[in-house]
Parts: C-alpha cells; structure tokens; sequence
C-alpha cells in the first residue's frame, strides 16, 4: 500500500478521499489554488501545495504543476477525484512519466471511451447496445442536418468529449438545428476544448441507468449493481439512488452482464460507470437499454453504491492501484436496502437553476435521521467559506440509507427539511419538492420529470404571517449583540407605563415590511406587521433561524426565506436597475453578443449569450425598445452588472 498520496482534486471529492485514506493509514498532499487557501480539503490533509491562481485553467487544470506538487512532497501515486483532469490521458501519461501511480485506469482505456463516438463505435463491435444516431468523425454541418433527418426528430445534439450537460441541446424541429448545434459547439468547446459532436435520438421516456463497474489488473472485472440517476435538471443529476426503482431481473442480468462486457473490452482497471438510456415508456424490459458512455473514473454519485453494497470504492482504488487483486469477488457482493443522494446546490431553481455564489454564513445539517435508516453528508465546505463562481457550486451531498425504497425516501425528505443553509441562494427546497412528487415517490421517474413538473417544484410559497414576525423578532435585536446570542433577550427591559417596543423594517424580494416589536411582561412577545400583512402575532418560542450580516434567515421545513435588514443609519440606495437595464444574473462572460447599440428590438429576442460554470445562459429582451448600451464580446462580469441599456423613450 502507498505510504504517501496526492489528491489532484478539490472540495467533497478531496475530503472524501482523506478521510478514507487516513483510516488507512495512507498520508495525503492536498492542492489547492488561491481561492482554496483556506479550504476544507486543505486543513484535512497531512500536506498541501500551493498550485495557482484561482482560475481552474491556471490551476486545477495543469498538470505540469500538480505533477510538480507530487515530486516535491515526496508522494507516490495521485488519485484524481472526478472533473478536472480525472479522465484526461495525457494527465495520465504526465503523471507515469514522472514515475508517479494513477489511482485510476490506464491512458489506452481513458482514451477508448473519452471520445463517445469512439466509444460507440467500440461497444457496436463488443456487442453492447448502443442508441440509434450518427457517431461518424465527418462534422459539416448539412452532413450532420442530413443525419438528423434519418434519425427522426426529436434528436439530441451531444458534444462528443465530455458530460454534465455541457454541449447538449435537444432539437424538435429541423429548422432548429443550425441554432442549436452552434450553441452545442460554442459550449463544448469552452467546456472540453472540442467543439466536435454527435447526433442521437431522443427517446421519448428515457431513463439514466448506470452500472458501477470495477476491474483489476489480473483481468477481474465485478459490478456492484446498477444506479437510477434518471432525476435530472439541464441534462445533469440532481437525486440519485441505487438499485434503481422498477428494475426487473431480466433486465438488471442483460444490464450488468453488458457492462462488465464493456469493462472487459477494453481491460479496464479501477473504478468505472457504464452509462445507459432506457427507454421506459413500455416499461423496463431487456431490449430496450443502450449504452450511452462511460465515466473511466469514480462518480460523483458513488456514494449510494456504497450504502447498498457495504464497500469503500475508494478503498478498492487505493488497493487496486497499489497492484492488489479486487477485494471481493462477483458472488460476494449483495444488495441491501435502498439509497438516495441528493445534491445540495448554490443555485436558483426558481430561476432555471442559475448557480449562484455567497458567503455560507449558517450551515447545519440533521444529527439524527429516523429509526432504522443511516445517513452521510459529504461537503468541502463549512460554515464561513464562500461559493466562487470559479468551481462547482455543489455545497454537499445528503446521502441517505433505508431498509426499502419507501424508508429512505421518507429519511431524506426529514433530512432535508432539517438542513439550514444561509448565505446563499439554495436548492434545498426543490430537492425536498421532488422527493415529495408524487411520480418520483411511485417511482415512476425519467429523465423528462423535472422538466415537465418545474414550476410546481421550484414554486416556493411566499412567507406567512408567523414567518416574517420571527423574522422581525430576530431583526430587532440585531444591533444590539452578536449573531450567535440568543436575539429574543435584547427586548427584556424596564418600561414604567407600557410595554417596551422596536420598530424593525425588513425587505423581503420587492416587500418592504414595517413591524411593532414589543415584549409583553409575561414574557411573550408581540409583532404587529403593516400592510401586505396587516396583523398581530404573539410568539414564545425561537423559531429555527439564522441571522447573518445585514439578514435573518428563517426556516420553514426545507425553506430557508431570508430577510434583508436595513441599516438604519444608512441612507437607503434609491437606485435600482428599473425596467429600463438588464443585469447580470450571475457573474460570468459575455460569449457572445447578438444586437448593436442603436438596434431596436422585440420583446423575447435573445440579445447575449453570459457563460458562467461552463454553461451558456440566453439574455433576453424584456420589452419591446431600443439598445442604448450593450456588453461587449469577452467583457467579464460580476453579479448585478448592467449588460444592456435601453433608450429612454422605449418607455414613454
């Protein structure tokens, strides 16, 4: 076993490495970049090494510089995580070069299935199903148009190197395609360095299936069952779970005997995921699932294979790595209960998703689930660090373990309804909103499901009465003692004919909110709130809130609804971006810009394209008018930023 390794990774993924690797009494090298100087992953490991900037193109993303690290640390082999450079192959021939191990497969197998029209192909001749499409090398835009017509629309347009949404876009109509396949290019390049793409068809209900796979060096190959991650939100997993709900025995035999075959083909050693689309609109049945990938490196989601199979898959690499056979053999390897992960992130639902950055100025999650169920959270981050636009905006994983489908899924519903979260946008409350559709808890999931439910899933209820009270309680004391003292004391006082009283305002959206605080003498407290509420509340009890810098954040099951808090003494900032401007929503690049000043423009029409996270985001007209100012090409913006300015008279 290595004495020494390093992690070439950040975040969740790095700190779930260490802390398998110290049980094994493995030491471990951290990275990091300027914006993870402080980071978890960088206190939990025995070492860490300063690798760049913070861009992850000057950081995270060289290889020369990560290798470097691992030379001058003394370390012995280097474990990728996932993203980055995990399944990049000349990462892989860097790090043998310089004599290093790669806890992970070899060059020739990263590069047989890096490429997904490679990969196809390959799996065509190894006899694994594939999904009807065009996989060819030739790229010429009529030739693709051409492919799609003899494929049948509906048709999806699939950047050719990579995952996680990037470089997809699905088209319904041929007069679409030149459109989204500029989009698909533009944003595979930026994501992957290869704007090259293939062309599939959509099945109608499709759902994700993945079988985890694990090979040896001595030629073994297991899986350890199949995963369900069908629930998805712009084409990226949001609640994973294993095994997958419905699976009949015919189909889990045809589906793991096919990946181990994929595995195989091309002797693969180290953990794997063979991904497939399966056609469920007739239900599951054996021959109707097709290879779509496969991820030659540990997944994000690797977590619930564990929690139904009792194993340690990063333990397994670590000692397949080191030149150890596979710890277990096929037949010891069972199934048992059910799991769910759910992916906690920094972003918008309400607003498509949008990432979304911020100090974590309160993080709390469950200490106890329900009777006979198990949970883990895997997070990078703690109370106090910061979401960067320059990373992932993951914040943790709320992974949880039942006897049956039923027990998990009501063990991560109380686990979510338990997490608080202040600092920034969350999506606890649309993760909870799904766990609670009544689809996905029947089980009846695809890859189609958030979309066609998204505005009753990402719908979050305005604040009732009691919720802003507690929110005026807690913002009453705030000038008066920290954050962490109990806010409910400062109104204890002394008044010789009447009740002592505060008037707090608070912002909550557009609302401004104007409350009467008082404390009663039996020790109870009144908050009288002005219009659009109108009424009077006597409270007793704290609620579940935090209070940060200039806000209060009151929970309400998996809602956390924030309340801004103005300072009194400041004078108000009266300017506001009115309909007249459009702002950045999120900080990001201006990719490309499709209007002039001085143009007029309709209502809806697409006038820049932002690139944040990797992704492309459409800006568009709000109303008819003329441009006074645009952003221009290339322009790197923060969040607020005035992208487009109309003329006056576009109002009058």
């Amino acid at each position: 076993m290595f004495a020494k390794i390093l992690i070439a990774n950040r975040g969740e993924i790095a700190c779930r490495v260490i802390r398998t690797a110290r049980r094994m009494g493995v030491r471990t090298v951290a990275v990091y970049s300027d914006a993870d100087a402080g980071a978890l992953h960088v206190g939990m490991a025995d070492e860490a090494a300063h690798i760049g900037p913070s861009p992850v193109g000057e950081s995270y993303l060289r290889g020369d510089k990560i290798v470097a690290a691992a030379l001058a640390t003394g370390a012995e082999a280097i474990h990728p995580g996932y993203g980055f450079l995990s399944e990049n192959p000349d990462f892989v021939d860097q790090v043998t070069a310089a004599g290093f191990v790669f806890i992970g497969p070899s060059a020739a197998s990263i590069r047989a299935m890096g490429l997904k029209d490679a990969a196809k192909r390959l799996m065509e001749k190894a006899g694994v199903p594939v999904v009807p499409g065009y996989h060819g090398e030739a790229q010429e835009i009529v030739l693709l148009a051409s492919k799609a017509r003899e494929i049948g629309y509906p048709v999806l347009i699939k950047a050719r190197a990579g995952g996680g949404g990037k470089g997809m876009r699905r088209v319904e109509h041929p007069d679409d395609f030149s459109e989204a396949l500029s989009g698909a290019r533009r944003e595979a390049k930026a994501a992957f360095g290869d704007d090259r793409v293939l062309v599939e068809k959509y099945v109608d209900k499709p759902r994700h299936i993945e079988v985890q796979v694990f090979g040896d060096s001595f030629g073994n190959v297991v899986h350890l069952y199949e995963r369900d991650c069908s629930a998805q939100r712009r084409h990226q997993k949001v609640i994973e779970e294993a095994p997958a709900p419905g699976m009949t025995p015919a189909l889990r035999k045809a589906m793991t005997e096919a990946a181990v075959k994929a595995a195989k083909a091309i002797d693969y050693s180290g953990a794997g995921t063979i991904e497939f689309i399966v056609d469920a609109s007739q239900g599951l049945k054996a021959d109707r699932f097709w290879f779509m990938e496969m991820n030659t490196r540990l997944q994000v989601e690797h977590p619930v294979t564990e929690m139904v199979t009792g194993t340690d898959l990063v333990e397994w690499q670590l000692r397949v790595a080191s030149g150890e056979k596979l710890p277990k053999t096929q037949s010891e390897i069972a199934l048992s209960g059910h799991a769910f992960e759910a992916r906690i992130y920094a972003e918008d639902a309400a607003k498509g998703f949008l990432p979304a950055t911020g100090t974590l100025h309160h993080l709390k999650f469950p200490d106890t689930v329900p009777e006979g169920a198990s949970m883990r959270i895997e997070t990078g981050v703690r109370t106090g660090d910061a979401i960067s636009p320059f990373y992932d905006p993951m914040i943790a994983k709320l992974v949880v373990h039942g006897k049956n489908r039923q027990a998990a899924l009501e063990a991560l519903g109380i686990s979510l309804s338990q997490t608080e979260i202040a600092g920034s946008t969350v999506n606890t409350a649309f993760l909870a909103a799904l766990a609670a559709d009544a689809d996905f808890s029947a089980g009846d999931v695809d890859t189609g499901l958030i979309g066609r439910h998204q505005q009753a899933l990402t719908a979050v209820p305005p604040p009732s009465s009691e919720i802003v009270a507690a929110a005026a309680l807690a913002a009453s004391g705030a000038g008066a003692q920290a954050p962490t003292r109990d806010p409910w004391s400062s109104l204890a006082g002394y008044a010789h004919f009447h009740a002592m009283a505060r008037r707090t305002r608070l912002r909550y959206g557009e609302d401004d909110i104007l409350a009467l605080v008082s404390m009663r003498p039996d020790g109870r407290f009144q908050v009288a709130l002005d219009a659009p509420y109108d009424s009077a509340l006597d409270l007793r009890a704290a609620p579940r809130l935090a209070r940060w810098p200039g806000h209060v954040t009151v929970f309400s099951g998996a809602v956390g609804y924030s309340f801004a808090v103005p300072d009194p003494l400041a004078r108000a900032d009266e300017i506001a971006a009115g309909a007249d401007s459009l702002r950045a929503p999120m900080p990001g690049l201006v990719k490309l810009v499709r209007a002039a000043k001085g143009e007029a423009v309709i209502k809806g029409q697409p006038l820049l394209i932002l690139e944040a996270m990797k992704m492309e985001h459409t800006i568009s007209a709000t109303h008819d008018g003329t441009i006074a100012e645009i952003a221009t090409e290339g322009a790197q913006v923060t969040d607020g930023t005035v992208l487009v300015r109309f003329a006056e008279e576009a109002h009058g």
